[in-house]
């Protein structure tokens, strides 16, 4: 039988967030924080979020070499989720990121337990758009196979999971 882990399998983390996912969050994110959209991929997600009337740092800056803005709102390469949680640890500053529902039950997403993580749950999955090298690949149609989260710390939401109607 077939696996996850055979030679035709690919991995990639070129999947653009659509505006819809931050229009479903965007009563979640305050207006008067300064929005780091640290992951750059094409660049759409951080013109989505100033399209909401968000104040937004979005630039090809390398996330590791510091941070920018007072709260993190992103879609970030999930095959590099334990780097980027453990330098958030270090950034210590509000985020709302979206990524599998899965990365709950990592041993390094634990250490987030006693944080204060609150979840937002979508209603239905979230259709990211795939680029290869740079662009949509012909005949694509998004139709993602799993489920996200966004994952929000120091947000103050009212509730630590919120179902979204």
């Amino acid at each position: 039988m077939a696996g996850f882990h055979t030679k035709t399998f690919t991995k990639h983390d070129d999947y653009m967030t659509p505006k819809s996912a931050w229009v479903a969050v965007q009563q979640y994110i305050p207006k008067d924080k300064i929005i780091w959209e640290a992951f750059y991929g094409n660049g759409d997600s951080g013109d989505h979020l100033a399209e909401l009337g968000f104040n937004v740092i979005h630039n090809e800056k390398d996330f590791f070499a510091g941070k920018q803005g007072n709260l993190l709102a992103s879609n970030p390469p999930y095959s590099r989720s334990r780097e980027i949680m453990d330098k958030l640890l270090e950034y210590d500053m509000p985020f709302i990121m979206i990524m599998p529902a899965s990365k709950i039950c990592t041993n390094y997403f634990r250490k987030w337990r006693d944080k204060g993580i609150q979840i937002i749950i979508p209603r239905k999955r979230i259709q990211f758009i795939k680029l290869v090298d740079g662009k949509v690949p012909e005949n694509y149609k998004s139709d993602c196979n799993f489920d996200c989260f966004y994952y929000c710390y120091k947000m103050n939401l009212p509730s630590d999971i919120i179902w979204l109607e």
